[in-house]
């Protein structure tokens, strides 16, 4: 059922049409359009702003989210947004959130690390150079951020879990943190090999699934066996990973959302 959802929800993101309606998008949130040389188009970011970001002269850490159009505004959501805007509002959070737009009938590429035998993929080391080398630096040139890796985070749901979890192994120089929610381990193995064979992994994850994702895919047992292989290559005492299983919970916006608050308090 979660691989359908996946694959068919591809042609959903593309053809899905909402009823004309307000934006939900806080007055803290703009857009921008940067080239993306490295996936050969143009990419549309979303910017949250803190509230106290134009009355101050401070840097702020940076979120780096997947899938913008389901972050912020109802209207551009696929199926709910994450009400990331609203949330951090509310908490008055001290953060800069920077969302890039899921590349449509090319999202599968750019946010899968390893092709799968049935259904391709592959690409995400050319999205995430987009990300490191040309999106970051753009943001740091124009944004008061703090450019460090522990000020640093990336943060995804489904194969954007997958994603992000990849970015921390492929650059921990750049990432020192992830939320990482219902996390496709499924699509490849690889994934898990890539853990096995890494040096000590030293960011901080937040895990985040629910118990009733899927019925052919047993998302609880991919993320505790990750889990588990995370547990054995590090060697720090400090708590540096976080396992959240919500029961009765599903692989929707609402799962994203509702958890969305404590993974950030935690990881920030």
């Amino acid at each position: 059922m979660l691989k359908i959802f996946l694959i068919s929800g591809l042609l959903l993101f593309i053809t899905f049409k909402v009823p004309a309606q307000e934006s939900t998008a806080s007055q803290q949130v703009s857009t921008f359009i940067i080239n993306a040389p490295q996936l050969q188009t143009t990419k549309t970011i979303w910017v949250y702003l803190p509230k106290s970001y134009s009355d101050s002269e401070n840097k702020y850490p940076v979120i780096y989210m997947h899938d913008a159009q389901n972050l912020f505004d109802k209207r551009t959501s696929y199926a709910g947004e994450w009400e990331v805007d609203e949330t951090l509002d509310k908490l008055n959070a001290n953060v800069i959130v920077i969302g890039i737009e899921h590349g449509n009938e090319n999202r599968m590429d750019e946010l899968t690390p390893f092709k799968n035998e049935k259904y391709g993929g592959g690409k995400a080391d050319a999205y995430l150079d987009f990300i490191v080398n040309t999106l970051k630096p753009h943001v740091d040139s124009v944004y008061r951020t703090k450019t460090i890796a522990k000020s640093t985070t990336i943060f995804g749901s489904s194969l954007g879990g997958l994603v992000s979890f990849y970015a921390v192994l492929k650059y921990p120089k750049i990432f020192g943190k992830a939320g990482v929610f219902s996390p496709s381990f499924w699509f490849t193995n690889d994934i898990y090999e890539l853990v096995a064979k890494s040096k000590k992994v030293k960011a901080k994850i937040y895990f985040l699934c629910g118990d009733s994702e899927s019925k052919d895919i047993d998302v609880v047992g991919d993320l505790n066996k990750m889990y588990q292989l995370l547990i054995e290559n590090r060697s720090e005492s400090l708590k540096l990973q976080e396992k959240v299983i919500v029961k009765g919970a599903e692989h929707n916006e609402k799962l994203w959302r509702e958890g969305f608050e404590k993974a950030y308090l935690w990881l920030e």
